[in-house]
């Protein structure tokens, strides 16, 4: 389908649309109640609940890489649960709350077995309540590699779901992520990534090797040094081809959205003709990839002083809808 999205005049090209929410775009910051949950395999996860009155759907919202509950386009997507009177819950990735987690293991891309263990929770914690399910980038390729493995044995509770700048084919992603201007992204990432894996090798001197991880200047070398061995995978590009949510586009069996840019700096424009091909082969999955809006930005509006949010409006909107044709 086409796009609505058009972005704001004052702030065109990628990576103004990028860099907007993380430097500029000022936040209601939302009271959350955080939980704690012990883990089957000894570790923990923190949920951050938003509530709302008995019986109101919750969102489920996945976070990106090295993202929290204070990532823009979470509190965003917040601050539209709260106003449509929906209760939601933030999963924070392992090693990306306030505290380090216990294990060895931290997350990544393609780990959904922490997003079962949540999804478990919430249904029982709150029965007969449905359930919306959002991720963004990282937490993007999550939340479609979960769909694509539950299949047609998706719990029933399960409405619909909402993708956002995924980065669908992990190894061209972190290749893309080394170009030009993108690589300034790739260096953010890596400055917070290495300092976590750092400070796991103080817990677990013999996890990986020290000279590795100083030698990884990118994504695709930390993922190589650190990321594949420490989460049971051969090497990057084992872990890539496991993780990578465009392989499992096809076996969606409820009513997604997928909201990505043409321009995004994370990931080559000639991905999203696959997966544009793909979707369109299954009816499940409903596409809006306007030419622009960088990662994770889609910012419009008149001026500065007035933007607009095209991505919260763009999902929240979507959710509703299925809930409301839902039985």
């Amino acid at each position: 389908m086409s796009s609505s999205f058009s972005p704001a005049w004052w702030l065109r090209g990628p990576h103004l649309q990028t860099l907007w929410g993380k430097f500029f775009r000022p936040l209601e910051v939302h009271d959350t109640r955080v939980e704690r949950l012990e883990t089957p395999d000894g570790d923990f996860l923190d949920i951050h609940h938003l509530d709302a009155p008995a019986g109101a759907p919750i969102l489920l919202l996945l976070h990106g890489l090295e993202g929290s509950v204070r990532s823009h386009y979470v509190q965003g997507l917040l601050a539209e649960a709260q106003q449509r009177g929906w209760r939601a819950a933030v999963l924070i990735f392992r090693s990306c709350g306030e505290e380090l987690n216990r294990l060895p293991r931290s997350y990544h891309s393609g780990e959904t077995t922490d997003t079962q263990f949540v999804v478990d929770y919430l249904e029982t914690v709150f029965p007969s309540v449905p359930l919306m399910l959002a991720g963004v980038s990282l937490g993007g390729n999550v939340l479609l590699k979960f769909l694509g493995e539950q299949g047609s044995h998706i719990s029933s509770r399960i409405k619909a779901a909402a993708a956002v700048s995924v980065p669908y084919d992990l190894e061209k992603s972190s290749r893309y992520i080394n170009e030009g201007f993108s690589r300034v992204y790739q260096w953010n990432f890596l400055r917070s990534l290495r300092r976590k894996a750092s400070a796991k090798l103080e817990r677990f001197p013999d996890l990986i090797s020290r000279q590795s991880l100083a030698s990884a200047t990118t994504m695709f070398a930390f993922d190589d040094c650190f990321t594949a061995p420490v989460h049971g995978f051969r090497d990057a590009m084992d872990y890539y081809a496991e993780s990578s949510s465009i392989n499992w586009l096809h076996k969606i069996s409820i009513n997604t959205l997928l909201l990505s840019s043409v321009d995004d700096p994370f990931l080559p424009p000639q991905v999203l003709e696959r997966v544009r091909d793909i979707a369109s082969r299954n009816p499940h999955i409903e596409t809006d990839f306007p030419p622009h809006g960088g990662h994770v930005g889609f910012v419009g509006g008149p001026s500065p002083f007035s933007p607009a949010y095209y991505l919260e409006r763009r999902v929240s909107e979507f959710l509703a809808r299925q809930l409301d044709v839902s039985p």
